[in-house]
């Protein structure tokens, strides 16, 4: 594990023992540290280069089922037991929850797998600065009516994760995270429109080229030029994979321990029961190496393994934390912190043939603002993208709103494109939906 001068291991048996000195029957701790740099410029100028340095530890103790928490950035020993203490006083004041606690040891993470989570990129501001300037350029320069720029950023971060528990279980991993990326603004007939793309990855070999990122965000901007607005109408509806991910994640929401057991989910008691199309297939593997999403263990350190959520559009499990699964009466499924890695499963079709199997109806390729409903399942969120007729994109369009229920759009999944996104923790290609109401004039 990389750290600073201080053993984190040391430290979080340090604190687990202070804990024991409280009187805590039982207590968890985690480090988390880190360092970054991060550089923006616009229109050929720097405008800002960052140096981050992070580090962070939490505590959680326990006394007699009361639970409190405290946390802090100071590793010096009179701070560790001023922490230490603030959660003590904060669990003596918590009421009793019989639900509360580590979770049972045996399901803590026996073997921690390398998942070749860390790459360090040793790049200077200097060349930082280089990398931001040519992707920003390799955008402006592709059309004269890209006539502004809202920035180019190269950024880089590597940290370290570390947890333990008073059942004696103590492990981590160090990761890391890169990214580039660039927006532009594009001006025709008095009217401006802004879009833009980036690249994001564990590893420096795996990102994209500055130049593909930035034709990548002109060649998207200049689409929306002279978008139009559509009349109200229902009609099929494709979601482009980036747009994709947030249906996945709306309805990872719904199977979650907090919004099960607050009974505050539109998926209640569907364990089983058919919630997606027949053909969806919904797997977490979060042992890929060097993806995004991917972690040998939950934040409660339950081993995480790949398992099957939706398998022929039937739901098969839910996503359990300890205190969540206990709440509920149920297993635990290594998923404190959410999901690592969903897997939608894709047809063999490309984006171009998912447009010709529409025929004609409406491609979104961004939306605005957030408007699900996760205890009914209502959604209705401003909408852009292009119509479609005969397979072929006809125009952009831009000012309208889809509406439909999530249930009813899972349901009615018709295709799932092969163009899959990268780039982060859901891993899904564009999506087909049979039909959904779009409010426009």
């Amino acid at each position: 594990m990389q750290s600073g001068h201080q053993d984190p291991r040391a430290l979080i048996e340090q604190t687990l023992s202070l804990c024991r000195q409280q009187g805590a029957d039982a207590a968890e701790a985690d480090i988390n540290t880190g360092h970054g740099l991060s550089v923006n410029v616009r229109m050929g100028q720097v405008e800002t280069i960052e140096h981050q340095r992070d580090k962070g530890l939490g505590v959680t103790l326990y006394l007699d089922g009361c639970k409190g928490s405290a946390s802090t950035s100071d590793f010096s020993g009179s701070a560790l037991q001023a922490t230490v203490e603030a959660a003590a006083t904060i669990a003596r004041y918590a009421s009793r929850d019989d639900c509360a606690g580590l979770i049972d040891p045996q399901y803590l993470a026996a073997a921690v797998p390398d998942l070749d989570l860390y790459h360090h990129w040793d790049i200077a501001p200097e060349a930082a600065i280089e990398l931001a300037l040519e992707c920003e350029h390799a955008a402006r320069s592709v059309d004269q009516r890209l006539t502004n720029s809202d920035g180019a950023m190269v950024a880089t971060y590597a940290g370290a994760h570390l947890y333990g528990n008073s059942h004696g279980f103590i492990n981590g991993w160090d990761w890391s995270s890169h990214s580039i990326d660039c927006t532009v603004i594009a001006e025709e007939n008095g009217r401006m429109q802004r879009d833009g793309w980036h690249t994001k990855a564990r590893a420096r070999g795996d990102l994209d080229s500055v130049e593909k990122v930035g034709q990548e965000a002109a060649r998207r901007t200049l689409s929306r030029l002279n978008a139009k607005k559509l009349s109200t109408r229902k009609a099929p509806v494709i979601f482009e994979a980036p747009v994709a991910r947030g249906l996945f994640g709306a309805f990872i929401s719904a199977i979650s321990g907090g919004a099960l057991y607050r009974r505050a989910s539109f998926l209640l008691d569907q364990l089983g029961e058919q919630v997606f199309a027949p053909q969806v297939q919904l797997e977490e593997q979060p042992h890929l190496p060097r993806q995004l999403g991917s972690a040998p263990f939950d934040g409660d350190g339950m081993a995480t393994r790949r398992k099957h959520l939706v398998r022929d559009g039937v739901l098969e499990t839910y996503v359990l934390s300890a205190y969540s699964a206990r709440k509920l009466n149920m297993t635990p499924t290594g998923n404190a912190g959410g999901v690592h890695n969903l897997v939608v499963q894709t047809g063999d079709q490309d984006l171009p043939a998912l447009l010709r199997q529409m025929d004609t109806g409406l491609f979104i390729t961004d939306m605005i603002g957030f408007g699900v409903n996760q205890v009914t399942g209502d959604y209705s969120r401003g909408a852009s993208g292009f119509w479609v007729e005969q397979g072929e994109i006809q125009y952009p369009v831009e000012e309208i709103t889809v509406a439909a229920n999530l249930k009813d759009m899972f349901q009615h999944i018709i295709a799932i494109g092969n163009d899959i996104d990268p780039r982060g923790n859901v891993k899904t290609g564009s999506v087909l939906i049979e039909n959904m109401t779009i409010a426009g004039e």
